[in-house]
């Protein structure tokens, strides 16, 4: 068990006004390693980033009590499993097969559709624990158990939906991990291509290239906002959107938005500040109206309060 989670134990024994401002005084100090420890692995060369842990370094902020490697090792055990079934396999197929038996048939892990946007289905802890996810985080739980059993696949960031590949030309193979690891044929791409755009974008090739470990991390935070922005719980909001500004911190749209969400924080000065910059960068955006007439309210605001 972790120092804070040892505390949890200690604190619920002596739950005194003292040990509750040291636990919270440890939880900051816990939450500051987590995102110390997140932006150290995702800051390494794209081979080297360890997409598991990354991944669950995005869950540790969410439960402070998780044990990373605990889940790094279930995945492990995991890998050893398809190992195992697939020594005697042939060809790529025959190890996906192997792999789809493993995790789909005998253990059980599916897509979420009755509550697709829980956002437990974007914590890879939950994942593996629940066995149901939505398709970037099974696809992360199927790359990373092949990768353990010595088979390399690649995430696929197509429109509105995320797929595993098997890229070894000419034996290119695209796995549906959502609907069951179901492989994917050319009509079968164009059809969830359209399906998940409503008709509005056509199939092309170029939507099948692998994404990078930072896209597929940048991807499950987004997710993540998404939810978040929408139920208007603008802290976690915050605290995603600070992590997808680790990942791409060029990203103008995010800093944007990262000023309006401390905004709904009452954080108005870092939010002016943040506000401003954009502005700086984009003078001619579309929104720089819209923005500047936020600064404008934003800086009454303070003055009332001052």
């Amino acid at each position: 068990m972790n120092p804070l989670g040892i505390f949890f134990v200690w604190q619920s024994q002596y739950p005194t006004l003292q040990s509750q401002i040291f636990l919270r005084t440890m939880s900051k100090q816990f939450a500051n390693n987590v995102r110390a420890r997140f932006t150290e692995s995702i800051s390494r060369s794209e081979n080297d980033i360890p997409l598991a842990e990354a991944a669950l370094l995005i869950a540790a902020e969410e439960y402070p009590r998780l044990d990373v490697a605990l889940y790094l090792e279930k995945l492990e055990r995991l890998g050893d499993r398809v190992r195992e079934r697939a020594a005697q396999a042939q060809n790529a197929l025959e190890v996906l097969a192997c792999l789809n038996t493993s995790l789909f048939d005998e253990l059980g892990f599916q897509g979420n559709r009755e509550n697709y946007y829980d956002p437990r289905n974007s914590f890879l802890n939950e994942v593996i624990d629940r066995r149901i996810g939505i398709p970037i985080t099974l696809s992360v739980v199927y790359i990373e158990v092949a990768r353990q059993s010595g088979f390399a696949l690649h995430g696929i960031g197509l429109p509105g939906h995320f797929i595993v590949g098997y890229l070894q030309p000419p034996e290119n193979l695209f796995i549906d991990v959502f609907n069951g690891g179901r492989l994917l044929g050319e009509n079968a791409l164009a059809d969830l291509v359209a399906g998940m755009s409503g008709g509005k974008l056509a199939f092309h090739p170029s939507q099948l290239l692998p994404v990078t470990k930072k896209q597929i991390i940048t991807r499950m935070l987004a997710n993540l906002l998404g939810i978040y922005s929408g139920s208007q719980d603008y802290s976690r909001a915050v605290a995603t959107i600070e992590r997808i500004l680790i990942l791409m911190p060029e990203s103008l749209a995010h800093q944007r938005d990262y000023g309006l969400l401390l905004a709904q924080l009452g954080k108005t000065s870092k939010a002016i500040e943040q506000l401003e910059t954009y502005l700086q960068q984009m003078p001619e955006a579309t929104d720089a109206e819209t923005i500047t007439e936020q600064i404008k309210k934003l800086k009454q605001a303070r003055a009332r309060l001052n």
